[in-house]
């Protein structure tokens, strides 16, 4: 059976999502998809708006074949390291290929921003050099830095846009980790990621879904931007994740430290120990405390990530510990996703794990701990949720 990967958040799964996903079999010529996807914290540092088991069951009656989870040590990093943890899983479950969504919405410009890159790496990290020390926040220099390499050539991928910096990176990493899966992508469609829900279409942002529920649209509403599946799973959820549900218990893991105790966790840098703590002290809401916080040189996502290693007491030296995923959580599968593991058993370069018991090793029982803090952060008290919790099985279904 052959296989094409897809790098998924599914925060929550809608129209845009499964448009992807029957795209990329449709262009792979896959028999099933493959999806990594992250588990209760995301890329941008946010707590995931469902939790992962109902992100996995959206996605299997959306199309996905296999979910498996990309660990909470990729799942929260900056997009280099996002993308090296999803591609390496997607490689060692046996993808022939990957497929991304982009603006782009053609595959040559990227590897040839990519041939770019390589061939001028010295002055390009050079002037990503210069553009930190001008005060600007390290995305704007990665961007200033390639826009000066890229001038005002076309054949190359616009790299200012957010999915495209994703493929981008998901390229990259394949290529220096010598994988041989051919990359793929596909035109993005409907909303951007930040648009509101607008009347008349059938794709919307999943930010402008999650702003409908948390501003107390029903959930009926969203009937044409999402498949019924999805409104069925969103119609279960007594709770949402948000940092605004989130913060006084994030509050309070600030306040326990002291700033010099704050310095230890991951991405916390340069001092902003002390801002963090005395804005901690002042602000009662969560938006008030991001208002006191944020600057030029710290982007809300930079600081998002930073207070999600917070919560989750996730240090700097945990960070660099990890060279690479140990292991494939899986988290469902369809009929043909439970065929391709059993067929392709002895080619699969990860062991495949299906019990929480079973993860044993340093970077396992991070995702276990994550996953009982996301819990407690929503309310639950089904803090033993990652322990009871099998694969979720979608029938018989071949992926059609």
């Amino acid at each position: 059976m052959k296989a094409t990967g897809i790098v998924v958040e599914y925060n929550p799964f809608h129209n845009g999502h499964l448009h992807h996903a029957r795209e990329a079999k449709r262009k792979s010529g896959a028999d099933v998809v493959i999806a990594v996807m992250s588990g209760q914290f995301l890329q941008r540092g946010e707590p995931a708006f469902v939790d992962k088991w109902a992100r996995t069951e959206m996605a299997l009656a959306g199309g996905i074949d296999l979910v498996i989870e990309l660990p909470y040590v990729y799942a929260t990093a900056q997009a280099t390291d996002f993308a090296k943890g999803a591609m390496a899983l997607l490689d060692a479950i046996g993808c022939e290929s990957f497929c991304f969504g982009s603006e782009q919405g053609e595959i040559e410009p990227f590897l040839r921003s990519y041939q770019l890159l390589k061939e001028h790496s010295v002055e390009y990290e050079e002037k990503i050099r210069e553009a930190v020390q001008t005060g600007i926040s390290y995305p704007q220099a990665l961007n200033r830095a390639y826009a000066s390499l890229r001038g005002k050539n076309e054949e190359f991928a616009d790299l200012t846009q957010p999915n495209n910096i994703l493929g981008f990176h998901y390229i990259e990493a394949a290529k220096k980790s010598g994988s041989t899966m051919k990359p793929l992508t596909i035109q993005r469609i409907g909303a951007n990621y930040h648009d509101p829900v607008t009347q008349g279409v059938s794709i919307a942002s999943a930010t402008g879904i999650r702003k409908v529920l948390f501003e107390g649209g029903s959930v009926d509403g969203l009937s044409p931007y999402m498949p019924p599946s999805s409104l069925k799973a969103l119609q279960q959820c007594r709770t949402f994740g948000s940092w605004q549900q989130f913060y006084p218990l994030l509050r309070y893991a600030i306040l326990r430290e002291q700033p010099e105790n704050i310095r230890q966790f991951a991405e916390v840098t340069e001092g902003i120990e002390n801002l963090l703590y005395e804005a901690a002290k002042k602000a009662p809401t969560f938006d008030d405390f991001i208002g006191l916080i944020k600057s030029k040189r710290y982007t809300r996502t930079r600081l998002q990530r930073m207070l999600t290693h917070i919560y989750t007491g996730f240090t700097w030296e945990q960070l660099r510990s990890y060279q690479a995923p140990a292991y494939l959580r899986l988290l469902g599968m369809s009929g043909a996703g439970r065929n391709y593991l059993r067929l392709q058993k002895k080619n699969i370069g990860l062991p495949v794990i299906s019990r929480a018991a079973d993860l044993t090793d340093t970077m396992g029982m991070l995702d276990v701990h994550a996953s009982t803090m996301y819990l407690l952060g929503l309310g639950t008290e089904q803090l033993k949720k990652e322990y009871t919790t099998p694969p979720f099985y979608f029938g018989d279904r071949d992926s059609k």
